[in-house]
């Protein structure tokens, strides 16, 4: 009984340090306050948002360097500058780029940015070349891009870059990630549990591995 009251009590005690401490600091990383609470282009595609993550980096480089990197992401293009070696157990194949690849730097909104080898990705609903990019998907509105979804579940995301010139060697990358889904607990606990700390994880290395690559470039 008092072993069983000890598991429950530090289970709770987890819970409650997570979602006060942990994951308010996984959902503003690197970003200011005035960043986290301004509105961002692409905010109003996903209005009611469960999940609003705004995560930021300095970058010791000029903004049209970075925007090299970030026009070519995707599977089969330019990768994530994330964790490789994670994304391929899942079987993603995705392989980042070192260098700038001059047939990767044309994309148009209405393009689809690739995720994975079957053809899965998320089309550029807003495009501002040195500016920002934001990706927008839903499933009200394609309910094929996600074929293993229950009938009757919805899930929409926006995954934006904002670049932000601080002088002319020097900027501010924001990333902004808000999805939306049909209220459930089953759906809930995924994405607080899963989704959550997974994206954060991949996310945060993606923005380093811009500014390394960035500043490398800038350096060598």
């Amino acid at each position: 009984m008092k072993r069983a009251l000890a598991i429950i009590l530090g289970a709770t005690a987890a819970a409650v340090a997570y979602a006060l401490l942990v994951r308010p600091w996984m959902q503003q990383w690197g970003a200011t306050s005035e960043e986290v609470s301004r509105a961002l282009p692409g905010d109003a595609l996903v209005r009611n948002a469960k999940l609003n993550a705004t995560h930021a980096v300095t970058i010791h480089a000029p903004v049209t360097q970075v925007w090299q990197w970030l026009v070519q992401i995707g599977q089969g293009r330019g990768g994530f500058y994330s964790y490789d070696l994670i994304e391929n157990l899942m079987g993603l194949d995705i392989h980042s780029a070192d260098r700038i690849v001059p047939e990767l730097q044309y994309l148009r909104a209405g393009d689809k940015i690739p995720l994975a080898p079957n053809g899965f990705g998320v089309p550029v609903a807003i495009l501002e070349p040195g500016r920002a990019l934001v990706l927008h998907g839903d499933t009200r509105l394609d309910p094929a891009a996600i074929p293993t979804m229950k009938p009757g579940d919805y899930f929409a995301v926006t995954w934006g870059w904002f670049l932000e010139e601080i002088d002319a060697h020097t900027m501010r990358l924001i990333e902004r990630w808000r999805a939306d889904w049909k209220p459930s607990l089953q759906q809930t606990i995924f994405m607080r549990a899963f989704l959550e700390p997974g994206a954060f994880l991949m996310e945060r290395k993606m923005l380093l591995g811009i500014k390394e690559r960035a500043e490398s470039a800038r350096t060598s």
